[in-house]
């Protein structure tokens, strides 16, 4: 819980100065990124418990990684994940669950997803900012993407990429779990002003 509490405090903070570096007001905010005000005051105030597509609509409204709102301070040169130390951002009802491991920093993070996606079971997202790039690489088991009304089959040791500015679906097929790495290419932010 302790943690849970943490992680919070950390996403509410980053939400606020993130909005605040880019002057917007809770209204404004609200607006673009299609969350209620009430929802991002409660988020601010690090009360509440935004799901993983709220996450993303106000990371692409603010122009930055979903894990750039939720990391702490930096912890060194290299840094390695444990899958089962990160807490799933979303999780199914048949138990699919997406994970997101970690973000790379520079002018261009990419973010690095540990997606499990049961038979049947599918997570519709919405369309992401301009110039944002998906890669699914399924290490096991096969998966119906649909990108824009097109559904393309990928298997166990294929990729697939794509634009990600269209509505976009991922689902399992097939008998078995699907497991894939999915990294999500950002557009280079802003050029920081002096």
């Amino acid at each position: 819980m302790a943690e849970t509490t943490a992680a919070l405090r950390t996403v509410a903070h980053n939400v606020r100065a993130a909005r605040t570096r880019a002057g917007l007001t809770l209204d404004e905010l609200s607006r673009r990124a299609q969350v209620s005000k009430g929802a991002l005051v409660a988020l601010e105030k690090a009360q509440g418990n935004p799901n993983l597509a709220t996450l993303v609509r106000l990371a692409d409204t603010l122009g930055i990684s979903v894990s750039a709102l939720m990391q702490g301070p930096s912890e060194g040169r290299v840094r390695i994940t444990d899958a089962d130390a990160v807490a799933p951002l979303w999780t199914g009802e048949q138990g699919s669950q997406a994970r997101l491991m970690l973000t790379t920093s520079g002018a261009a993070p990419v973010e690095v997803w540990r997606w499990q996606l049961e038979p049947g079971e599918e997570y519709p997202s919405h369309p992401h900012q301009a110039g944002v790039i998906e890669t699914l690489s399924v290490t096991a088991g096969r998966m119906i993407l649909d990108v824009d009304g097109t559904e393309h089959t990928v298997e166990a040791g294929q990729t697939a990429t794509f634009d990600g500015d269209v509505p976009h679906t991922y689902r399992g097929a097939g008998d078995e779990t699907c497991h894939l790495i999915m990294t999500v290419h950002l557009p280079p932010g802003p050029a920081p002003t002096s």
